[in-house]
């Protein structure tokens, strides 16, 4: 079971398509959108939460995905959820994307929603975290939580575009971001072509005296 946290930072696209692609490799997944979350998702995808189970009435409207039986979702104030404690063996827990408020939080251990609590229940039970950080610049202080983070056993995965897959759409550009957190939790996909495919295929080898 993969726990997915959706926060209010800009993109939340980038944990509903993570979401999708868990569901329709056979993935359970626990499922946490904080109210601000829900402020951005109506804000970048013209979407109004809706019924008492808000994702999955969202990913149903997208289509792209049959496997919402397996979905399982939390209010962001629930700490009476089993992602609050550690007895739940969630594998894995992936914020994306990651606020920076939240990401402060996860690094002081400052366990003030469900979402903050899970990360704090990832830590300290050698969980798999991982964290989805969507701001630039970034500020001293943010990389100082990335690195505390980090050190605590963290890992932190930039929503930073590989442009040798020649993305041409939004779209793409996600999958790709969606396909780099799949690989990290050991799951297959065809989100996008890796480099080591793409060079079997004949893809062409840049010159090293000009790279260099």
């Amino acid at each position: 079971m993969i726990a997915v946290a959706i926060t209010g930072a800009s993109g939340p696209i980038l944990g509903i398509r993570l979401v999708e692609e868990l569901l329709n490799s056979g993935q359970t997944v626990y499922a946490v959108v904080s109210d601000a979350a829900w402020s951005v998702i109506g804000h970048e995808l013209s979407y109004k939460k809706t019924g008492p189970s808000p994702l999955a009435s969202l990913l149903k409207n997208r289509g792209k995905t049959a496997g919402l039986k397996l979905l399982k979702e939390f209010d962001s104030h629930d700490l009476f959820s089993p992602l609050a404690s550690g007895s739940t063996p969630f594998e894995a827990l992936v914020v994306a994307p990651c606020s920076m408020k939240t990401l402060s939080a996860a690094a002081n251990g400052y366990a003030d929603s469900l979402i903050t609590r899970a990360c704090d229940v990832a830590l300290k039970e050698k969980r798999k975290l991982i964290l989805v950080p969507r701001e630039t610049p970034l500020s001293s202080i943010h990389l100082g939580n990335m690195l505390k983070l980090s050190r605590a056993g963290a890992v932190i995965l930039p929503p930073v575009m590989g442009f040798y897959s020649r993305p041409e759409t939004i779209g793409e550009m996600v999958d790709f971001v969606t396909g780099k957190v799949l690989n990290l939790l050991g799951i297959k996909h065809s989100l996008f072509t890796g480099w080591d495919e793409q060079v079997s295929r004949g893809a062409p080898r840049p010159d090293k005296r000009k790279a260099a």
